[in-house]
């Protein structure tokens, strides 16, 4: 089908949050951006009503946990569909059906399961729609970048080699066999902000001062997104797939984060977007350096800031709006707006990286169960975390919760940090760069 361009950006409409409007007020909120799309984590019931008789096309998600069943029983596959799409459908424009999100990016032996079952989930949902007549809802599943062992130059691109032989090529035959899209969740911010010494900021947001040109291609690249799209399309092509269509089931660049996350900031957040939607919306389409003119429709993630999302700040700050619904920046997503008539936005402070010190302290007024549950997880973990704060010892006093509990997450983030632990604590944490240390008392910190 001929995508219109009206339609072709669309939004991640999560719900990890505990302070977030109504579905209601949330899609008429949806339908005052003039999105043409939203894509859901789940098939909700209420929202998927709530959606009937719009013109916005729906993508509903097979959670990873029903992939197994789903894969192992037709008559469960079957099940799901009459349960979760024909209560719906057609009055509501359910186009997309996603079994299982970033499936590929979880390791554990239980995981491993549900990568190799995966095509034969997406292939019962298949037979299931097929046998009731339903002919246009493409059926994928969304993979994060790290499906990639090289993505560096595009023209290398190449699948992980654990995972090519097994998922890979039934996922790529199936695909081509049904006209379905790769999905694929693709976040300049993460690559820019690891390497921001080489990548140049304007490179990330669109901002066209900078090029790259690929050796082994010839072909000469503008910004990191098309960059990453071709390394994509560049590896199913190494696996005789050169035809494969596109979907960015989510992008996007948060506009806020901890200390030791920079480029976090409301600047970059809406020149990444804008011009985002710039680009996707070009008439005829822009397409990639590898795929000129090819039509990338796109999710932008994400409908709200989600306060309970877990791992460092940067992961609660993605949204276009804040939770009761009011933008956290201009943005037009039809792509008609001149990006020379939005107000201007506050200068980015953070764009280069923090250098120095950071403690992990203890929020203000945090519930007192919550936090001692907190501090007793920390300090459970040994290595010596919490041995300053026994009786007699350096920190023990003042005796005060919020004073042990900052003691604690600082002690074990110090010591966690480099594998992979956040100072979040459930909400119950902050990163700063005031040395908290009392007295003889020295607060472990983090030097970045």
């Amino acid at each position: 089908a001929v995508e219109s361009i009206s339609n072709r950006i669309g939004v991640n409409y999560g719900r990890l949050g505990n302070n977030l409007l109504s579905p209601y007020q949330s899609i008429e909120l949806i339908k005052s951006t003039k999105a043409g799309r939203v894509k859901l984590y789940d098939a909700n019931p209420e929202i998927l009503k709530l959606l009937a008789g719009t013109k916005i096309r729906v993508a509903i998600m097979v959670s990873n946990q029903q992939i197994n069943e789903i894969a192992s029983s037709q008559d469960f596959a079957d099940k799901w569909v009459i349960e979760n799409v024909h209560p719906y459908y057609p009055q509501t424009l359910i186009r997309y059906l996603l079994v299982g999100n970033e499936v590929l990016s979880y390791n554990t032996r239980r995981d491993r399961e549900i990568w190799y079952n995966l095509v034969p989930a997406m292939q019962n949902i298949k037979n299931s729609l097929n046998k009731n007549y339903i002919r246009n809802i493409k059926i994928g599943t969304p993979f994060a970048m790290d499906v990639l062992e090289t993505a560096f130059p595009p023209s290398n691109g190449t699948f992980r080699s654990d995972i090519t032989k097994h998922v890979i090529l039934p996922l790529l035959d199936f695909l081509n066999r049904t006209r379905s899209y790769f999905f694929i969740d693709v976040y300049p911010y993460f690559p820019w902000s690891e390497n921001s010494r080489s990548i140049s900021i304007d490179y990330a947001l669109f901002e066209g001062n900078a090029t790259y040109k690929d050796t082994g291609s010839g072909l000469v690249y503008t910004n990191l997104l098309d960059q990453m799209l071709d390394s994509i399309y560049s590896a199913m092509e190494k696996l005789g797939f050169p035809h494969i269509r596109i979907v960015i089931s989510e992008t996007g660049w948060p506009h806020e984060g901890d200390i030791d996350q920079h480029g976090a900031n409301v600047y970059n957040a809406a020149t990444y977007n804008r011009n985002l939607v710039k680009k996707m919306t070009a008439e005829p389409p822009s397409g990639t350096p590898s795929r000129p003119g090819a039509a990338i429709p796109t999710f932008i993630f994400s409908l709200y800031d989600e306060n309970q999302k877990r791992g460092p700040g940067t992961e609660r700050h993605w949204g276009l709006f804040h939770p009761e619904g009011t933008p956290v920046y201009e943005i037009d997503l039809t792509g008609k707006r001149d990006l020379g008539d939005y107000e201007k936005l506050p200068l980015p402070r953070n764009n280069d990286p923090y250098r120095g010190k950071i403690w992990c302290v203890a929020v203000r007024d945090a519930n007192v169960t919550l936090l001692e549950q907190a501090l007793s997880y920390a300090c459970s973990q040994g290595k010596g975390t919490c041995d300053a704060l026994a009786p007699g010892k350096a920190c023990y006093e003042p005796v005060w919760l919020p004073w042990h509990a900052s003691y604690a997450f600082s002690s074990y983030w110090s010591r966690q940090r480099n594998h992979g632990a956040t100072c979040y604590f459930g909400g119950l944490a902050i990163q700063t760069t005031r040395d908290p240390s009392r007295g003889s008392c020295k607060v472990p910190s983090v030097t970045v």
